[in-house]
């Protein structure tokens, strides 16, 4: 069983690298095999901030022989008056390495069959393998030395071996080995003689090459280290894969801060702990303790250095938000919504006091579409950009909201207000949570709503790397938060409204709407392809402003979904289109006139058509009732001739057409829907 190891030495790689890096070794390896028809079973990747690794199993020894046939020139080009072989033809021959004598003719085509010995696997992985390490991409290249390539740091040094023989090649004027190194603290040197010893030598030399033994060994070290101080820990995954990244050998120390910094907003020293130090805090009976667990990344028996300096700095940062904390309290929070007059929210489009007052009206608006009147939702929108200019938020950024609501319970405001200060950011992410209170669900689309507003007032584009102001994920949130919690919003008119509102000349209102719709649609479509097909999605949002209704768009999304499931389907699809490619370019269309229906299976039709009353039915009863109008179309078919002779007949019968089309627009346009 042949297997190769690659492993890749080099300074401390940045966290955010690494995963990225392992997914694109992985492509390129596969990729490259692949291209070069060498069979194997399966690649692994490890990694540690000083080393991206490939293991491939059951590699090929070499590859396999081929014989394959190539066509030539015809043999009129190929031979000339006195049947001698042409230029054309000997150059074909050279060009594939084949004696003219070889050729041969086929079917008036001269031919040549080509023998191919295969590659030994070693051979080509010496070609391969630096050609996929030029190919990692990443942020914060660099270059070292004099040398022109570029990687995200130095590298050292590089293990190269097939089962045990080194595949020799050079790269950063590295050589490739069979020497590898353990932790940065042990110093040590490690010779592989086969990839089977990689993972077991490089433990032994204090590193834990495998990600997902390391993640699996930091959980359990710090729930045994939790335990041993009768606390509990909070795993939090974007936490654990950061720290995942930044170790090779993780040792869980216990460290502690004194009980006055509980005081402060228990998110603030959360934050401070996880995310600006990468720490793991700790609880006891959900209330948070002033412990906290750091992973370290050491080699050592002792760990008092390390304890002490991590409780130097995170005391120094608890400090600082006490302080914080101190100052900001000494007023209330609605105290600050002068001082937002003098923070620009975007260059033309005024103050963040202004924006305030616009998600205040919107939230009116918005309030009175879901005919519900609430003090606390106009007191949240008032005061949900308050907390934008305390201290503390200038100092923790990511915390706005959460500081809002802490200073909101300090300053005597409802739990309700609070909670919607911090709600009115959700979702935070693709995959966060949304607004549960309806004064987070209303300040929060009244808030995304005036900010996408915004940034297509202002002319910006959105594109693939580029998103001012996070526009698609304050969409997303505005359709999760409305088709989630069921809310009668009428997005259309919010939006109109919200273009009135802005402070700045617009040309074409028109189609600055029309440009945000078409956006709303296209997130729409994206938010819901896992659930429904996107065909059946452009044909339910064709004929219709979803927009003003998104429950009555998931309605028909459901019934045109049940309908395609039905056996008869087909007989439907193609009654319908066959309506729609008739009519589909006339422009002009009259009420059916009754005295010139001439034929039972047309009249047969209007009378059934007139009796589907679409304003009043029910979707599903809608559906209904448009299945059993297919045997009459049908017949329609089979027995009128639609372009008459007579042209008052034929726009007749086109105008009965489309009365029986504009029936089944109510639900979708399926002539969208691939069947």
């Amino acid at each position: 069983m042949n297997k190769y190891l690659l492993e890749i030495g080099t300074e401390e790689l940045a966290y955010k690298f690494i995963p990225s890096a392992m997914e694109q070794l992985k492509t390129e390896f596969t990729k490259a095999l692949e291209e070069n028809q060498i069979k194997y079973s399966k690649i692994n990747v490890y990694a540690t901030p000083r080393r991206l690794a490939v293991i491939i199993e059951n590699l090929q020894e070499k590859q396999e022989d081929t014989e394959k046939t190539i066509k030539g020139p015809i043999a009129t080009i190929a031979y000339d008056e006195k049947g001698n072989l042409t230029n054309a033809c000997l150059g074909f021959a050279k060009k594939n390495n084949v004696e003219p004598e070889n050729l041969f003719q086929k079917d008036n085509y001269i031919w040549a069959k080509i023998s191919q010995k295969g590659k030994d696997t070693k051979s080509i992985l010496k070609v391969i393998v630096p050609e996929i390490i030029l190919k990692l991409k990443g942020t914060h290249f660099m270059r070292w030395a004099d040398l022109d390539i570029k990687f995200q740091r130095p590298i050292r040094w590089i293990v190269s071996l097939f089962n045990n023989d080194i595949v020799e090649f050079e790269f950063a004027n590295i050589k490739a080995s069979n020497i590898t190194r353990g932790h940065r603290f042990s110093k040590t040197e490690i010779e592989i003689n086969t990839p089977d010893e990689y993972l077991r030598k490089l433990e032994n030399a204090n590193v834990i090459a495998d990600v997902d033994k390391r993640k699996a060994t930091i959980v359990n070290l710090a729930k045994e280290k939790a335990k041993e101080i009768n606390a509990e820990i909070k795993i939090d995954e974007d936490l654990l894969d950061e720290v995942t990244f930044i170790t090779e050998w993780p040792i869980p120390v216990v460290c502690s801060f004194e009980e006055k910094y509980l005081q402060i907003p228990e998110k603030v020293a959360v934050t401070v702990m996880a995310v600006h130090q990468r720490y793991f805090p700790l609880y006891k009976d959900g209330k948070l303790l002033n412990k906290f667990i750091t992973i370290s990344n050491f080699v050592g028996d002792t760990f008092d250095n390390i304890k002490a300096g991590n409780e130097r700095v995170v005391r120094a940062r608890l400090e600082d938000a006490v302080f914080f904390v101190h100052e900001d309290t000494q007023k209330p929070l609605i105290s600050y919504l002068e001082d937002l007059k003098g923070v620009t929210f975007q260059k033309g489009f005024g103050s963040v006091y202004d924006k305030t007052q616009r998600i205040c009206t919107l939230s009116k608006i918005i309030s009175k579409q879901l005919k519900t009147t609430s003090a606390d939702i106009e007191r949240t929108a008032l005061l949900c950009k308050a907390d934008l200019v305390t201290k503390l938020v200038f100092e923790f950024t990511e915390l706005q909201g959460y500081i809002g609501a802490d200073y909101a319970l300090r300053s005597g405001e409802s739990k309700e207000v609070a909670q919607g200060i911090t709600e009115h950011y959700f979702p935070l992410n693709a995959d966060s949570e949304i607004a549960q209170g309806i004064e987070g669900q209303v300040v929060g689309i009244a808030d995304k709503v005036d900010t996408i507003v915004t940034v297509f007032a202002d002319g910006k584009k959105i594109s693939g790397s580029q998103d001012p102001l996070g526009v698609r994920r304050a969409t997303l949130g505005i359709l999760k938060t409305i088709l989630q919690n069921n809310l009668k919003i009428n997005l259309s008119d919010l939006i109109k409204q919200a273009i009135d509102l802005m402070p700045v000349q617009i040309e074409d209102k028109n189609k600055l709407f029309q440009n945000i719709k078409e956006f709303f649609e296209q997130r729409l479509i994206i938010l819901l392809s896992d659930k429904y097909k996107h065909d059946v999605l452009e044909a339910c949002i064709s004929e219709k402003d979803v927009l003003s209704d998104l429950e009555d768009f998931t309605t028909r999304l459901n019934i045109v979904t049940e309908t395609i499931r039905q056996n008869d389907y087909g007989v439907f699809h193609e009654s319908i289109n066959r309506i729609i490619r008739i009519i589909k370019n006339e422009l002009d269309f009259s009420p059916v006139n009754d005295s010139l229906l001439l034929i039972d299976s047309e009249k047969i039709l209007w009378n059934l058509t007139k009796r589907i009353n679409e304003k009043e039915l029910a979707y599903d009863k809608l559906a209904t009732a448009l299945f059993e109008l297919i045997p009459a179309i049908s017949d329609f078919f089979d027995k009128v001739l639609v372009m008459d002779k007579d042209e008052n007949i034929k726009k007749n019968r086109i105008n009965l057409l489309n009365e029986v089309k504009k029936k089944y627009s109510v639900i979708a346009d399926f002539s969208k829907i691939v069947y």
